[in-house]
């Protein structure tokens, strides 16, 4: 969608998006998922948190979850930390089709004048794409998480979160889970971009 938007503001048809063009592009792309991904993420952190013991609370599955999410607050509860979700989306949206473009480009611009990018390059652009995103994303993913789970009205927003946790734990809390993100994020955007990109040429044989 967001390369969509950007060909009709600027008139493109088959010329290729600007490097400032597929930032903007990815980043706004990360606006209308949002809509979807605050309510199954408030849901997850909710499971989570219940699987933990942390909850006192035990539910069933997800559709349970959400029954009980939409009990305890109403419906608009089901959009708690859909700000914080913005937040952490749109940047690493940025950082992940850059990276990955930007990547790939270089890499494309080495192929001895070949047309396609080899299976190895997409590897290594999409892991290192997801990265970057991760690289981005796990502050605001931290914070989102700890609005989400938190009980209704202990914290009036993200920035209330951000300044709590700078008091009692530090920047570092900022950070937790990095290490483990970042190798997991390298195999699964690895092979999510490879899928894509051979699909693609796939296609285009056929069409």
């Amino acid at each position: 969608m967001g390369q969509k938007i950007m060909r009709q503001v600027y008139n493109l048809v088959n010329d290729k998006l600007s490097t400032n063009q597929i930032l903007f592009a990815g980043g706004f792309s990360a606006v209308p998922t949002t809509a979807v991904m605050a309510p199954m993420e408030r849901i997850k952190c909710t499971l989570q948190v219940a699987s933990a013991g942390g909850s006192g609370v035990v539910y069933k599955g997800p559709a349970d979850a959400a029954m009980g999410i939409i009990r305890a607050g109403g419906i608009t509860s089901l959009f708690k930390g859909t700000c914080a979700t913005l937040l952490r989306d749109v940047p690493g949206s940025v950082a992940y089709f850059g990276a990955y473009e930007i990547i790939k480009q270089s890499l494309t611009n080495q192929s001895a004048g070949q047309g396609s990018i080899s299976p190895l390059a997409i590897v290594t652009a999409g892991g290192l794409a997801g990265m970057a995103n991760w690289a981005v994303a796990i502050p605001p993913d931290v914070l989102k998480s700890r609005l989400q789970t938190a009980p209704d009205g202990k914290y009036s927003g993200v920035r209330q979160v951000f300044v709590e946790m700078m008091r009692t734990e530090g920047a570092g809390a900022l950070f937790r889970g990095m290490g483990p993100a970042l190798l997991r994020a390298f195999p699964a955007n690895a092979a999510c971009f490879l899928g894509v990109e051979l699909s693609l040429q796939f296609m285009n044989k056929l069409w």
